[in-house]
Protein backbone atom coordinates (compact mmCIF):
# COMPACT_ATOMS: atom_id res chain seq x y z
CA UNK A 1 0.00 0.00 0.00
CA UNK A 2 1.23 3.55 -0.55
CA UNK A 3 0.62 6.51 1.44
CA UNK A 4 2.12 10.40 1.89
CA UNK A 5 3.14 10.92 5.13
CA UNK A 6 5.10 13.78 6.71
CA UNK A 7 8.73 13.33 8.45
CA UNK A 8 9.12 14.82 12.28
CA UNK A 9 12.57 15.14 14.21
CA UNK A 10 12.94 12.63 17.19
CA UNK A 11 16.32 12.93 18.96
CA UNK A 12 18.44 13.45 16.10
CA UNK A 13 16.37 10.92 13.72
CA UNK A 14 13.64 11.46 11.56
CA UNK A 15 10.63 9.49 12.14
CA UNK A 16 7.20 8.90 9.75
CA UNK A 17 3.90 7.91 11.25
CA UNK A 18 2.49 5.26 9.84
CA UNK A 19 -1.62 6.33 9.28
CA UNK A 20 -4.54 4.45 11.06
CA UNK A 21 -5.91 3.36 8.10
CA UNK A 22 -2.52 1.96 6.49
CA UNK A 23 -2.51 0.20 9.55
CA UNK A 24 -5.74 -1.24 9.80
CA UNK A 25 -5.46 -2.40 6.18
CA UNK A 26 -2.16 -4.04 6.65
CA UNK A 27 -2.66 -5.33 9.87
CA UNK A 28 0.39 -3.97 11.53
CA UNK A 29 1.02 -4.55 14.93
CA UNK A 30 4.11 -2.00 17.24
CA UNK A 31 7.23 -3.87 16.59
CA UNK A 32 6.89 -5.32 13.75
CA UNK A 33 9.06 -5.12 11.15
CA UNK A 34 8.31 -3.73 7.87
CA UNK A 35 9.90 -2.35 4.13
CA UNK A 36 9.91 1.46 3.71
CA UNK A 37 10.62 3.01 0.21
CA UNK A 38 11.46 6.34 0.76
CA UNK A 39 10.72 8.88 -2.22
CA UNK A 40 10.96 12.42 -2.00
CA UNK A 41 7.01 13.90 -3.19
CA UNK A 42 7.46 17.10 -5.36
CA UNK A 43 5.71 20.05 -4.48
CA UNK A 44 2.10 20.92 -6.26
CA UNK A 45 2.09 24.68 -7.03
CA UNK A 46 -1.33 23.98 -7.76
CA UNK A 47 -3.20 27.41 -6.42
CA UNK A 48 -0.22 29.57 -5.77
CA UNK A 49 -1.65 32.50 -7.56
CA UNK A 50 -5.29 32.13 -7.23
CA UNK A 51 -5.75 35.43 -9.26
CA UNK A 52 -4.42 34.21 -12.12
CA UNK A 53 -6.93 31.66 -14.23
CA UNK A 54 -6.70 29.73 -17.23
CA UNK A 55 -4.22 30.72 -19.64
CA UNK A 56 -5.92 30.97 -23.33
CA UNK A 57 -4.42 30.50 -26.38
CA UNK A 58 -3.43 34.35 -26.65
CA UNK A 59 -1.50 33.88 -23.75
CA UNK A 60 0.99 31.93 -25.83
CA UNK A 61 4.48 34.02 -26.63
CA UNK A 62 5.53 33.71 -30.04
CA UNK A 63 8.89 34.72 -30.58
CA UNK A 64 10.48 31.76 -32.18
CA UNK A 65 9.85 31.15 -35.77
Amino acid sequence: METIAKTRTLGGSLIVTIPKNVVEVEGLHADEVVAIDIKKVKKSYKGIMPGLGHLEPGDKLDTHD
